[in-house]
């Protein structure tokens, strides 16, 4: 087992890097963000620095894209052929994957941030144009991220001879139609180009060779690029002295669902999952027990509690079984189903899929139907194994990793929780009982649970997170007068108030099964 990194997360409680000024409600004025060093980094760049000097700064930081892949940045960009132009610079503010809600508080409260490491990045590889493919639903973070670069024009930031330089740099803001698959690198890209989101087939459509109008592009997520901010700002060591040799630098984890503080934290790679658990997420909720754990959004294999004390990084995760993937943390105590877990997770990704391949168009509805009948008390011993059969006969066959994705929770599940499935089949019934499977709604309609749902929560009066109440986003968890508790200061809710909640439970109504803390961590 490798020893995690000896810096305590204790001593990150303010945050080292993108969370440093996060609680600050005026960050994302740019006044504001040029008090606290704002565009230093900028003017460093043009004025010192060469495009091959960031790309090494990165290439020294050893930057990993923090989208899911963890590619390593400079690498990525050192994929650009040389000598074609135009060139483009894209940056997926997406953010569909369930369990994921960490670069809209970006977005929303520090804007600035990430325009400052687009244009850096846009500098790096030679590119004058820079697009936020941004999702529909983010409305406050299109307009604090319209309002950043407007400020950012009008400071001489953005437009012709920046600074006085020969650099050029435009940026616009495209809002996406909320489709999951526009996660996807090329299915952005389509979007982009005006078409209908569905992933391109590659080779050639690798982004950095053929990208946006098949010209060289760099895309990468919304944190890769504010963590290039400070990389250049203060030097690679400020990034590498944090995290593991492998996988330097600090995370946001978006921790949702069964725990006694649901929040967003900026934590050092290679702190251990359990540490995440109960010295941030305050261990679970009263009477209950850790049963399970997604470490990476919804598309990651879930993980039980034996297997808590592996790193949280790229490679400590792998070894673990799973994946840090967008570091989407969902937690599930022991009054979770896992046949329920697993249907919901699914169903999700059968409403997501573009149909644009075979295996998933067909294969997400079949998984879907199965496990719908096991929950439901339906289930043949037999089902069992067509799962796993179904989800072999994908694995590897699909036009890209959406329906790969969907086998995952279900293979997962199988392996660790086999004789959950198993008492369904043979009990007849959900052992869980009607939390999970209501006999009186069996043969409702998704739209007539999503109406129930809403009209119970807004009944409710607060956020739907275990041990939660409504609190807007950005407020501290359980002090006075503005005052956090220990290990909240980098730190805030990840579910929204009434209206935002209202919402992400119309738009994906069939995930909101499981106790109905999953629609929050959207």
């Amino acid at each position: 087992m490798p020893v995690v990194n000896k810096e305590s997360a204790a001593r990150m409680n303010d945050g080292p890097l993108l969370f440093r000024y996060i609680n600050d409600p005026e960050q994302y004025r740019i006044t504001r963000y040029l008090q606290h060093g704002g565009y230093a980094g900028l003017r460093k760049a043009l004025k010192e620095m060469t495009p091959a000097q960031v790309v090494e700064y990165v290439a020294q930081a050893n930057l990993r894209g923090r989208g899911g892949a963890f590619f390593p940045t400079a690498r990525k960009w050192g994929l650009m052929p040389p000598g074609v132009f135009p060139r483009y610079v894209v940056a997926n503010a997406d953010e569909s994957e369930p369990g994921t809600c960490k670069d809209r508080q970006i977005m929303e409260r520090d804007p600035h941030q990430l325009l400052e490491g687009l244009i850096l990045s846009a500098y790096a590889v030679g590119a004058e144009q820079v697009y936020i493919y941004l999702r529909w639903e983010f409305e406050l973070a299109a307009e604090r991220l319209w309002g950043a670069i407007r400020e950012a024009y009008d400071h001489g930031f953005l437009g012709q001879r920046i600074l006085g330089s020969n650099f050029n740099c435009d940026m616009a803001v495209h809002r996406g139609a909320g489709a999951y698959i526009c996660g996807e690198e090329t299915a952005l890209l389509d979007s982009l180009e005006g078409k209908r989101g569905q992933p391109r087939l590659r080779p050639p459509y690798f982004p950095a060779a053929k990208g946006y109008l098949s010209m060289p592009t760099a895309l990468s997520n919304v944190e890769t690029y504010c963590n290039v901010t400070h990389i250049v700002r203060e030097g690679p060591q400020v990034f590498t002295q944090f995290g593991r040799e492998k996988c330097p630098g600090t995370k946001l984890v978006c921790l949702s669902g069964h725990v006694r503080q649901p929040g967003v934290y900026e934590l050092p790679l290679g702190v251990s999952l359990r540490e995440i658990l109960y010295e941030w997420g305050g261990g679970p909720l009263e009477g209950r027990q850790f049963k399970a754990v997604i470490p990476g959004g919804a598309s990651m294999p879930i993980l039980p509690p034996d297997k808590f004390d592996y790193p949280f990084d790229f490679e400590g995760m792998v070894e673990a079984g799973s994946m840090i993937g967008s570091a989407g943390v969902i937690v599930m105590d022991d009054s979770t189903c896992m046949v329920g877990a697993a249907m919901n997770l699914v169903r999700f990704f059968e409403h997501e899929s573009c149909g644009k391949c075979t295996p998933c168009r067909e294969g997400c509805p079949w998984l879907s139907q199965i496990l719908r009948r096991i929950e439901h008390g339906q289930g043949r011993p037999k089902d069992i194994d067509l799962l796993l059969a179904i989800c072999q006969q994908m694995d590897g066959k699909c036009f890209c990793l959406l329906g790969e994705s969907a086998l995952v929770p279900v293979r997962s599940a199988i392996q660790h929780w086999r004789h959950e499935f198993e008492q369904h089949v043979a009990e007849g019934r959900c052992p869980f009982g009607d939390g999970h499977t209501d006999p009186g709604t069996r043969g409702d309609t998704d739209e007539a649970r999503v109406q129930r749902r809403v009209v119970a929560r807004r009944g409710m009066g607060g956020g739907a997170v275990p041990g939660g109440g409504c609190r807007q986003p950005g407020a501290h968890r359980g002090g006075s007068a503005g005052q956090p508790e220990r290990g909240t200061g980098a730190a805030f809710h990840a579910a929204a108030c009434d209206r935002d909640a209202d919402r992400a439970v119309a738009r994906d109504g069939p995930l909101c099964r499981l106790g109905s803390w999953f629609s929050d961590a959207l």
